[in-house]
């Protein structure tokens, strides 16, 4: 897995991560996957996900690709009740996928950003444990996280639908994680700083002094390996977290230090 990641024992368990095409979800089915679990890997990007299952079953893993539109809540479901039907139940779920937009204020932002933002990055993680939740009680319990972002808990100029869907990720989380602690399912959140992946490098353009800007924008002064947001993912599913309950945990490199 590289970085000395801790691997914890995950045979026989399941898991399920969105936005799993590269980055933040690419790393964390890796992770999953290195621990033991069978991972349903699932993106809109067919491509993404067939990559990131191959690159499991390599390295002797068991992997499903699922290609799901997180803002429908019918492929939503498809995806879980494949990864029941597949793999005989679900533990674990990290609810990942995201976008990154064109930025405009929001007296300029255009309605079908907006929505497409909120449908995506907020909708996306309700349908995703409206779906979940029902089978992983099934199976006794188990953990989801739900990824927020930095912009879930400081406000960011001209990116309206990414911080108010990051932070709705947020009670949606609290909200959900309440409703199932009496069903065995611990639910928290992570608020990852930019991480490496092809949506962040698009974003920078390849253009070093515009990568320093943003490293330079984070404390420890760099930009993550998913891998290390990843590490965090598997913690909270484990039972190092065991009494870890609907909390928004930064990984961000100190970015929201007040």
């Amino acid at each position: 897995m590289g970085l000395g990641m801790v691997t914890y024992d995950f045979f026989g368990k399941v898991a399920l991560v969105t936005g799993a095409a590269g980055g933040i979800g690419r790393a964390t089915a890796l992770a999953f996957a290195a621990s033991g679990a069978a991972v349903t890997v699932a993106d809109i990007d067919e491509d993404g996900v067939r990559e990131t299952a191959e690159l499991i079953e390599k390295n002797g893993g068991q992997a499903l690709a699922a290609r799901t539109d997180v803002a429908d809540s019918r492929s939503v479901k498809e995806m879980v009740d494949t990864t029941v039907r597949t793999f005989g139940g679900l533990d674990f779920a990290h609810n990942n996928a995201g976008i990154v937009g064109a930025g405009a204020p929001v007296a300029e932002m255009p309605d079908e950003v907006w929505e497409r933002g909120i449908a995506i990055m907020l909708s996306g993680v309700f349908y995703g444990m409206k779906h979940e939740i029902p089978a992983i009680a099934a199976r006794g319990g188990g953990a989801i996280v739900n990824t927020s972002s930095g912009a879930g808990l400081i406000g960011f100029p001209d990116m309206a639908n990414y911080v108010a869907a990051k932070h709705g990720v947020l009670g949606l989380t609290k909200t959900a994680a309440l409703e199932c602690i009496g069903k065995n399912i611990r639910i928290n959140a992570i608020c990852p700083g930019t991480a490496h992946s092809r949506m962040v490098d698009e974003w920078i353009g390849g253009d070093p002094a515009a990568e320093k800007q943003v490293a330079d924008l984070h404390p420890i002064g760099r930009i993550a390996d998913p891998a290390e947001i990843a590490a965090s993912v598997l913690w909270l599913c484990s039972d190092a977290a065991s009494f870890v309950v609907g909390i928004a945990l930064p990984v961000d490199g100190g970015y929201t230090i007040p």
